[in-house]
C-alpha cells in the first residue's frame, strides 16, 4: 500500500503501482543536452512506452527515437488542450519534467493532479554539487518537503552511509552546462521553423538569448581570472562580511516562490538594510549565480545604491565562479530562496532566507528580521542540519549530474527504478524501504 508519510498531504497518484508494461511515460522539457534522451531508452528497455513532446528545435534535436517524438508548433494558449489529447490518445500514466513553474510544466501540474496522473519532477540538486532531485507532485515550494518538519524528519531517519567530510569546492558540470546551453538556444535561433508558435518563457528575445550564452561561454577564461582576482582581494583584505547568494532573475523558482519581481529589488532591500544595520566595519559581497550572464544590469545597479548610500568602500561583487573560498570567510549569508544556501548551513554559516525554500524551517535559517540579522546574525541548529542532510540524501537527492558523462550515468543508474517505485522517495522511507544511499564526489566526475 503506497500509504502517505504524515506530513507529507500532496495528492497519491492512481497509476504508480501499475507494472512498467502498463505505464506511458510522456516526458515534456528537461535539462539541456541529452539526460532525457537516455532516460526515455532506460525507461522503455524497462518495459514502459515513452513519448517525448517537443516545444522547438532544441527539444526535437537532443531526442533521437523521432518515431516517440510530438512536436508541439503551436503557441502556449493551445497547449494545454492538446495535453489533455495527448492524455487520452496514449493513455498517458505518468508525465516528467526538469522544474515544474514554467508555464507548459505548471499546465502539466495541474492536468496530472486533475487525472490522478503520475507526476515525476527532476530538478538541481538541493545538496548541489554532487546530486540531482527527483521528486513526485512538484519540487522547490511545491515539493511535499515543504511540510515535512524537521522533527518528523528525525523521527524516521535512516543513514545508509557516510556522507562527504567536507562541502566540495567545485560546484557542478558547468562547462558541459554552458555548453549545452549555448548549443540549444543556437538550434532555437536558427532552426525553429517547425515551431511558429514557440515562445520562450524568458523574457529576452531567443537572438539575444543565443549571444549571451555564446559569449559566457567563449569568455569563461576571461571571467575565471577576474573572479579570482575578485575573491582573492576580499579574502586577503580581512574584513568581516555578509555574502549575499544572488539568483539568475529568468530563474522561475526565484519568481514563483518569492514575493520580488527583480533580483534588483531584493539587492536594493539588502543594501538598504545594511546601511541602517551593519557595524560600521562591516562589508557586503554579492555573489553573482554561476551562469549569470548579465541580461538584469545588476551590478551597475548594486553600485549605483551603493554610492547614493555612501557604502562605496564596503561592498563587493564578485561575479559567479567557486563558492567555496567565500564562504569559508563569510560572517553570515542572505539569498532568496538559492540552493547555495545549502552550502552555507552545511558550514554552520548563519542563513536568512527571503523567500519559500525546502531548508527554510525553524532552526535552519534565521527568523530575525533582515536588521537583526546582519547586526547579530543567530546561526543554524547544527544538529537539526545534519537531521535534514541526513533526511534528503536518503529519499529525493540522487548523487551524479545531468550534464557531464559520468554523472549522468551515475544518476541514470539509480533513478530509474526510483521513478518505477511504486512509493515516492518519502514513503518509501518512511515504509522502510528507502534506497541504500550511493555516494558520489568529484572524481566520479
Amino acid at each position: 500500500m503506497n500509504a502517505r508519510a504524515p506530513g507529507l498531504s500532496c495528492s497519491l497518484s492512481r497509476t504508480a503501482e501499475l507494472p512498467p508494461e502498463r505505464r506511458v511515460f510522456l516526458l515534456l522539457q528537461g535539462p539541456h543536452g541529452p539526460f532525457f534522451d537516455r532516460l526515455g531508452r532506460l525507461l522503455r528497455a524497462a518495459g514502459a512506452t515513452v513519448w517525448r513532446v517537443g516545444f522547438n528545435a532544441g527539444d526535437e534535436f537532443f531526442w533521437r527515437e523521432r518515431e516517440f517524438f510530438i512536436p508541439h508548433s503551436g503557441g502556449p494558449d493551445g497547449w494545454p488542450a492538446h495535453l489533455d489529447r495527448l492524455i487520452a490518445e496514449k493513455g498517458v500514466t505518468d508525465i516528467v519534467l526538469y522544474g515544474d513553474v514554467r508555464p507548459v510544466h505548471a499546465a502539466a501540474r495541474a492536468a496530472a493532479t486533475r487525472d490522478g496522473l503520475t507526476l515525476h519532477v527532476f530538478e538541481e540538486g538541493y545538496l548541489r554539487p554532487f546530486w540531482i532531485t527527483y521528486e513526485r507532485g512538484g519540487a522547490n515550494g511545491y515539493s511535499a518537503l515543504m511540510e515535512v518538519s524537521l522533527d518528523r524528519m528525525r523521527a524516521v531517519q535512516r543513514v545508509f552511509g557516510a556522507d562527504v567530510n567536507r562541502p566540495p569546492a567545485q560546484w557542478g558540470d558547468m562547462r558541459q552546462h554552458k555548453f549545452y546551453g549555448a548549443l540549444y538556444h543556437f538550434l532555437v535561433l536558427t532552426a525553429n521553423r517547425r515551431y511558429p508558435g514557440f515562445t520562450s518563457h524568458r523574457d529576452i528575445t531567443l537572438a539575444r538569448e543565443f549571444r549571451l550564452n555564446l559569449a559566457r561561454l567563449l569568455l569563461s577564461p576571461v571571467h575565471a581570472a577576474r573572479r579570482w582576482r575578485q575573491a582573492r582581494r576580499i579574502r586577503a583584505a580581512g574584513f568581516p562580511y555578509v555574502l549575499v547568494l544572488m539568483q539568475l532573475e529568468h530563474d522561475s523558482s526565484f519568481r514563483a516562490h518569492s514575493h520580488y519581481r527583480t533580483m534588483s529589488e531584493f539587492t536594493a532591500e539588502v543594501l538598504e538594510a545594511f546601511a541602517r544595520a551593519a557595524p560600521r566595519h562591516h562589508h557586503i559581497v554579492f555573489k553573482a549565480h554561476p551562469l549569470e550572464d548579465g541580461r538584469a544590469a545588476l551590478q551597475a545597479a548594486i553600485i549605483a545604491q551603493a554610492q547614493a548610500l555612501g557604502l562605496a568602500d564596503r561592498v563587493h561583487l564578485v561575479q559567479g565562479g567557486k563558492l567555496a573560498g567565500l564562504l569559508s570567510q563569510a560572517r553570515s549569508a542572505v539569498t532568496i530562496n538559492s540552493t547555495a544556501a545549502q552550502q552555507a548551513l552545511w558550514r554552520g554559516l548563519p542563513v536568512k532566507a527571503m523567500g519559500r525554500s525546502v531548508y527554510a524551517k525553524p532552526g535552519l535559517v534565521s527568523d530575525q528580521s533582515l536588521d537583526e540579522f546582519l547586526r547579530r546574525p543567530l546561526p543554524p541548529d547544527q544538529a537539526r542540519y545534519r537531521d535534514y542532510r541526513n533526511y534528503l540524501l536518503d529519499t529525493c537527492q540522487v548523487p551524479g549530474g545531468f550534464y557531464a558523462a559520468r554523472s549522468r550515468a551515475h544518476a541514470l543508474r539509480l533513478v530509474v527504478d526510483m521513478m518505477l517505485d511504486p512509493q515516492d522517495p518519502y514513503a518509501a522511507l518512511e515504509g522502510g524501504h528507502a534506497r541504500s544511499r550511493q555516494q558520489m564526489d568529484g572524481r566520479d566526475r
